[in-house]
């Protein structure tokens, strides 16, 4: 395999994580740093939710190894859920446009967000830290309401950083719309996100499809396997609550061999975060597809950083 791999998790302060996988009584500061002991990836997921504050992602920086690599998923705004302004920096607010206090998608709002999150995450590109950004799409977002090229704005705001798009609307991929699905992304070099999710016809869970769209970049998701809670689930720990057998893990392996013969680089997120599910998981596929080694190198040989020593 010549693909660049990364293996991590969705987030490292899921509560399932807190109560089952790291050692009793470490503190909440200490958690990224113990994470990156383990993993020398992960997928931000804090950032779905709130612009974070500069000081806070240099504190990411300064948590983990040179080698650490952070994708950070998308405001909700940019992937067309519905957005409080109150998660909004106090002096954004009242710079976009709002109704009864969502944030109302406009192409001005849209670039001042951008333009703030690509602001505090300044850190990160600075520390050459920031990988690619995950745009995770509301399901409402589908081939009979709207057209891909919707999404264009988004992409050529982010320009020149990567971005992976996260389709939750089954019908974007199958029948004749997959043809037209994948010609967008192949001609925009866009990496469209791949996932192992339930066997289901529900409109929400996307079908198991292996067609790389950008040869730069793939990425995998593994939402687990529960079609129930992925289906009506309200909480995270319901929606992916599922621990996969041995059996299914050499089965996924598999499948991710396949895709890194067709990449530079990929990457796999555990998002199965119930307890502690979605580490057991990152660690099983790193093991299988060899990458154990590489890991323990690389942490005898990059260190976290000492404050004040960000570039």
């Amino acid at each position: 395999m010549a693909a660049d791999i990364r293996i991590g998790t969705a987030s490292w302060t899921d509560p399932g994580f807190i109560a089952d996988w790291y050692p009793p009584k470490l503190p909440a500061s200490a958690r990224l740093r113990w994470y990156a002991g383990q993993f020398d990836y992960v997928e931000v997921n804090a950032t779905f939710y709130a612009i974070p504050a500069a000081r806070t992602v240099e504190r990411w920086c300064v948590e983990t190894p040179d080698d650490f690599i952070f994708d950070v998923k998308l405001p909700k705004l940019l992937s067309r859920h519905r957005m409080e302004s109150k998660f909004l920096p106090p002096d954004l607010r009242s710079r976009v446009s709002s109704e009864r206090g969502c944030v109302t998608r406009t192409p001005e709002s849209e670039r001042l967000v951008v333009q703030r999150f690509l602001r505090e995450l300044r850190p990160l590109s600075d520390a050459k830290k920031l990988g690619v950004f995950l745009l995770q799409l509301s399901p409402a977002f589908q081939p009979r309401e709207h057209q891909l090229m919707e999404l264009d704005s988004v992409r050529e705001l982010l320009a020149p950083h990567q971005v992976a798009v996260e389709l939750r609307h089954r019908d974007w991929v199958t029948g004749a719309q997959l043809p037209r699905t994948l010609d967008y992304f192949r001609e925009r070099h866009v990496t469209l996100v791949l996932v192992d999710a339930p066997q289901s016809e529900h409109f929400t869970v996307m079908p198991e499809i292996n067609c790389v769209t950008n040869p730069a970049l793939g990425y995998f998701r593994a939402h687990g396997r529960n079609e129930q809670g992925y289906i009506r689930g309200r909480s995270v720990a319901e929606r992916f609550d599922y621990e996969y057998s041995d059996e299914e893990v050499r089965a996924m392996a598999e499948r991710l061999r396949g895709l890194s013969n067709e990449v530079q680089a990929l990457r796999i997120v555990a998002n199965n975060n119930r307890s502690n599910f979605a580490p057991k998981l990152a660690k099983k596929l790193r093991e299988l597809l060899g990458l154990e080694g590489r890991l323990r190198e690389a942490l005898q040989h990059n260190r976290p950083l000492k404050q004040g020593q960000l570039i």
